[in-house]
């Protein structure tokens, strides 16, 4: 085999070289894609998790309750408990720094005890300066960054952090180890009284003595409704969870490069076998077995995987390090925030994604060596054909796409839509093996023409369907894709579009903390009255945003307090408002929340408030949110501020009296405001504007994949249609010899190119509007928890259609061309 492989295969290469290079260069874009993906998200997850660790400590576990924490009272009754050796309170809070150009920066916030926690916490000891004062650990105006924020900040003497509508002053007095997103430790008694935290924290770390059991100590401690035991990685491991089906979805959109990239290997391995028959018939008269000629093709196959394997895993390296560099890693999930990550290459993973990039090649290889396999030497010598005649059952094609549709059915695992993938696999699959049957079915309604030569085009093309198969797979394959993914995203942007119209009613809005900080940064009542007060200004309404958690394994979801005096109006509900009962409190869940949480419009729970009591909700109804992938409950202001006495605001929608000058609205605000206040003004437009360009943005990968399939589509009809212009030279012959011209002859190949296209363009259609129903009702739901509705936007893909037939019929005429350059008259003379 390395004999055959050094000189046969070899010179080969070496005469084609442009061909080969475009199969490895497909493996390689497969395998770079899937790679940098992969390398892009584990090196933000394992940041992530190392700077959640370092903030976490290494306790034995932790107490925690909602958002705004819980009585500090619990922290004496802990301490003192026995079996506890070591408890240390602590304060969580996300707020914004303001750098000296005035510009603001996300900062979590620690407030800790550093006399107890330094064992708990290593990371997060405060480390003073040379110069500061003695005390300064446990100074409640000191402030110790990590290197994150002080690179980002400029090295500050001073930090000023926004707190409710105005600001708070720490001197910054030295470092903390701690990586990550950028940081602030101070002390817990500065972080409450400069915060409102007085007599509450956040969570208690506990390390407990050996062998102390810890459930019969939670059982003595009794602990407060809300509180309850946590791991200290209990954070990293929800946002693995969550951004799982994320990751996932970004590395099956990666593989559809080399899903197609299988297509253009087997045309390339095709042409490359049908130029080489007389040589493989000499060598099988030679001595060289049926085996040793399927194994031949499969090593070429397996050596074009390696060699775009070897290239894609470079290339994919090199793409996952711009990417973290530019990017930080997000990706525009938006899981992992204010990480910016270093690469972990890992070789493990490297090895699996080259593997697949061979066994990709291989499968693309298959059939052709198959057909090296099954040649009949003496007959092929003879010209009497190759003997590789060969048709595939009729019943597979039905068979997965019976399959596919099944599997549509079948639920999500581990909130992963893998039933959904196999089901788009088999549909593709089972679609591309029905291509004789449908161009078969598809000719016997054609009229035969008149034409001579179109005659001859359409009866070859009726009676040598199963060759159809290899001409047109690519372009079944490629176009399904094309369409697919058109459809999905034209159908997603419609929805949202349609969306943000519903959820922007006002003229102009305004956000307290627009990067962050929503706990932390508000708007103050004397501003929203002085608002209401200004010329131009005809209603304004406030909005308060609070993170409460259903479920310890999940995030948190958002609790949305907001004036609901008409919710049929005020919200894009999904199916009928139902009448609360009385005693219960009205609630309208977001489609994502009710298909996390499994709450439908009638059902009765348990609502936490973030100051961790629980209220017994009814979900009213179901309204349509893609903004919070996680989830959303919204209620009446009225009934959250009865609830909780919290009259705090973080958002201001205003409606704006005809004729106003909505240009200097904003600045007129931000004076009332004064100058420390943190407000960002959008109108309803500029909004929407900017979500729409996320929007495309986020999925101009698709485009790209798109274009990727219809390219290696159309270098598969060239490649096989070469292939088949090369087995087809006596017939070619005999034609010249009837009378027929080159061009005649190469009209007759155009035209079976035509019929051939139009056929795959049909079921291309046809089955990238099937999957595409598949992605928008089964994997969106099942991945992302929202639904949409189904629209084909018919003008693109009747020019995405006509134009892949013109291209594949162009395509066609240009290989029968260039490989049937010789004179067909001296081919005859090889049957004399």
């Amino acid at each position: 085999m390395p004999a055959l492989l050094r000189q046969v295969s070899w010179p080969q290469l070496l005469h084609q070289p442009l061909r080969h290079a475009v199969a490895v260069l497909a493996v390689a874009l497969g395998v770079a894609l899937a790679f940098s993906v992969h390398l892009i998200n584990e090196s933000a997850l394992g940041e992530f998790s190392a700077a959640v660790r370092q903030v976490n400590g290494q306790p034995d576990f932790e107490l925690r309750a909602q958002r705004d924490g819980f009585d500090e009272a619990l922290f004496a009754r802990v301490a003192a408990q026995p079996g506890v050796a070591l408890a240390s309170a602590v304060i969580e809070l996300d707020t914004q720094a303001l750098a000296a150009d005035g510009s603001s920066l996300p900062l979590r916030v620690v407030g800790l005890d550093a006399l107890v926690a330094g064992p708990l916490m290593p990371a997060l000891l405060p480390r003073p300066a040379q110069d500061a004062p003695r005390l300064a650990v446990i100074d409640p105006g000191a402030a110790f960054l990590n290197a994150a924020a002080a690179r980002r900040l400029g090295e500050p003497a001073s930090l000023r952090l926004r707190a409710g509508s105005g600001t708070v002053r720490f001197e910054v007095r030295g470092s903390v180890l701690a990586d990550g997103p950028p940081l602030a430790v101070i002390d817990i008694a500065g972080a409450q009284a400069a915060f409102g935290w007085l007599g509450r924290v956040s969570r208690i770390d506990l390390r407990l003595v050996p062998g102390t059991d810890r459930e019969a100590l939670l059982r003595d401690l009794q602990l407060p409704d809300g509180v309850r035991a946590a791991a200290p990685d209990e954070s990293a491991q929800r946002v693995s969870n969550v951004s799982r089906a994320y990751r996932v979805n970004l590395t099956v959109l990666a593989l559809v490069a080399l899903f197609t990239g299988a297509f253009l290997v087997f045309s390339i391995l095709s042409l490359s076998v049908a130029r080489r028959l007389p040589q493989l018939a000499l060598l099988g008269v030679l001595g060289l077995s049926a085996r040793e000629r399927l194994a031949w093709v499969l090593a070429e196959s397996a050596l074009i995987g390696a060699a775009g394997s070897a290239l894609g895993l470079a290339l994919g390296t090199a793409l996952a390090a711009l990417a973290l560099r530019l990017l930080s890693g997000d990706l525009g999930g938006a899981y992992f925030p204010g990480v910016t990550p270093r690469l972990q290459f890992g070789a493990g993973a490297a090895l699996v994604y080259g593997a697949l990039g061979v066994l990709v090649a291989l499968a693309g290889g298959w059939l052709p060596a198959r057909r090296a396999q099954r040649l009949a030497p003496a007959q092929a010598l003879k010209g009497l054909g190759d003997g590789a005649a060969h048709r595939g059952a009729a019943w597979v094609g039905p068979l997965l796409l019976a399959l596919g549709a099944a599997l549509t059915q079948a639920p999500p695992l581990f909130e992963i839509p893998l039933a959904a993938y196999a089901s788009v696999a088999c549909l593709l699959i089972g679609g591309i093996a029905c291509v004789p049957v449908m161009v078969g079915l598809l000719l016997k309604w054609t009229k035969p023409p008149r034409h001579a030569l179109a005659l001859l085009a359409v009866q070859r093309a009726r009676h040598e369907r199963d060759s159809a198969t290899i001409a047109v797979a690519g372009v079944v394959a490629s176009l399904a894709l094309a369409v697919a993914l058109t459809v999905m995203v034209t159908s997603f942007r419609e929805a949202v579009t349609h969306w943000l119209d519903s959820v922007l009613p006002a003229d102009l809005y305004a956000r307290s903390a627009p990067g962050g900080g929503a706990d932390t940064v508000f708007v103050s009542d004397t501003l929203v009255a002085q608002v209401r007060a200004l010329p131009g200004v005809a209603r304004v309404e406030g909005q308060r945003v609070a993170s409460v958690q259903l479920d310890a394994r999940r995030p948190a979801v958002a609790l949305i307090a907001r004036p609901l005096d008409d919710p049929a109006q005020r919200l894009p509900l999904l199916g009928e408002l139902l009448q609360a009962p009385p005693g219960l409190l009205p609630v309208y869940a977001s489609e994502p929340l009710a298909s996390l949480y499994g709450l439908r419009a009638g059902e009765s729970f348990d609502l936490p408030l973030p100051d961790g009591r629980r209220e017994r909700a009814f979900v009213r109804g179901v309204w349509r949110d893609y903004a919070r992938q996680h989830g959303a409950v919204t209620m009446a202001d009225a009934d959250y501020r009865r609830l909780t006495g919290d009259s705090r605001i973080n958002d201001l929608a205003l409606w704006l009296a005809p004729g106003a000058d909505s240009a200097q609205l904003p600045s007129r605000i931000r004076a009332l405001a004064g100058p420390e206040a943190s407000l960002e003004f959008a109108s309803a437009a500029e909004i929407r504007a900017q979500s729409l360009r996320i929007f495309d943005r986020s999925f101009a990968v698709t485009y790209w994949l798109q274009a990727v399939a219809i390219a290696i589509g159309l270098a598969g009809i060239a490649a096989s249609f070469s292939a088949q212009v090369l087995a087809r030279r006596r017939e070619f012959g005999l034609l010249a010899h009837l009378g027929l011209t080159r061009a005649q002859v190469l009209a007759v190949v155009a035209g079976e190119g035509a019929v051939w296209s139009l056929a795959g363009v049909a079921l291309g259609l046809l089955l990238g509007v099937t999957v595409s129903a598949v992605l928008v009702h089964v994997v969106n739901p099942q991945s992302f928890h929202w639904t949409m509705e189904l629209l084909l936007p018919w003008g693109r893909l009747a020019l995405l259609a006509a134009a892949m037939a013109a291209a594949g019929t162009a395509t066609a005429w240009w290989a029968g061309r260039a490989a049937g350059g010789r004179q067909a008259a001296l081919a005859v003379k090889e049957d004399w």
